[in-house]
């Protein structure tokens, strides 16, 4: 049992976008659950590096795939911290494909990281928020792209795709069942580029947004951060992307 709030971001072992939530969140006195799917070495790690910062901290296990791993994920975190606040999901996976070797379990296996797993995590930890008078706030994370996908993701983009409709879903039933439970989206743009990406691709990217330069995992987890300490938002998606969504670099003079 612990006093302090607490916090369960999911695909937060490795040093990507949700260990850098993780880390804003223990910055603001949560107790928080690093969940991993195969990464223990990294999560144990992360755990260590918390622990000496005097936060609270467990690692736990799941194929957010599987719905009982999930059941057993909420309630190892109930069971060690007695409570549940917040939920970030930010475990997903991306393969690049041309669109001729795309198969049904590429599809599949995009479907089961990213839509499913976000909804049972969002379901499962919803549904123990609601039993809590003080409710929770959750916070998927879906892709800016998927409004304008760019090509050799035909896989992944559809299963990114679904979350906001699962989002404002959940928020649904989840605020119906108690007000103080909220359900919101961010639309991340590129905050974290591959850092074997070619010079050439990391300079188009930069320049496709309206601010000219990459973002950060920070700005990510500042989302998070607002979607917490705003409670009169809910069902939301938010893009956090430079502008990128809204934004095509004017095309070459002459063309249509």
């Amino acid at each position: 049992m612990t006093t302090r709030k607490v916090a369960l971001v999911t695909g937060a072992g490795k040093r990507r976008v949700g260990w850098h939530v993780a880390d804003a969140l223990a910055e603001r006195g949560y107790a928080l659950v690093i969940h991993y799917r195969s990464s223990a070495q990294e999560a144990a790690e992360t755990v260590a590096t918390l622990k000496r910062r005097g936060v609270e901290t467990l690692a736990a296990q799941a194929d957010l795939s599987d719905e009982r791993a999930v059941q057993s994920l909420i309630q190892e975190a109930l069971g060690a911290f007695g409570r549940l606040d917040v939920l970030v999901n930010c475990a997903a996976i991306w393969k690049s494909k041309p669109l001729e070797e795309v198969t049904a379990a590429d599809v599949r296996g995009h479907f089961e990281a990213n839509a499913l797993g976000t909804f049972l995590c969002t379901q499962q930890a919803g549904l123990a928020m609601i039993k809590q008078p003080e409710g929770g706030c959750i916070v998927t994370l879906a892709d800016w792209a998927i409004e304008r996908p760019y090509l050799n993701y035909a896989a992944y983009f559809p299963s990114k795709g679904a979350i906001p409709t699962l989002t404002r879903t959940l928020a649904v039933e989840l605020g119906t069942r108690n007000p103080n439970v909220r359900v919101n989206c961010i639309l991340p743009g590129p905050v974290m580029l591959p850092p074997d990406l070619p010079e050439a691709e990391r300079r188009e990217a930069v320049n496709a947004t309206l601010v000219k330069r990459e973002g950060s995992p920070k700005n990510i987890a500042q989302a998070v951060l607002f979607f917490i300490d705003n409670d009169f938002v809910t069902g939301a998606c938010l893009p956090v992307d430079g502008g990128r969504s809204i934004y095509a670099p004017t095309p070459p003079r002459g063309s249509s």
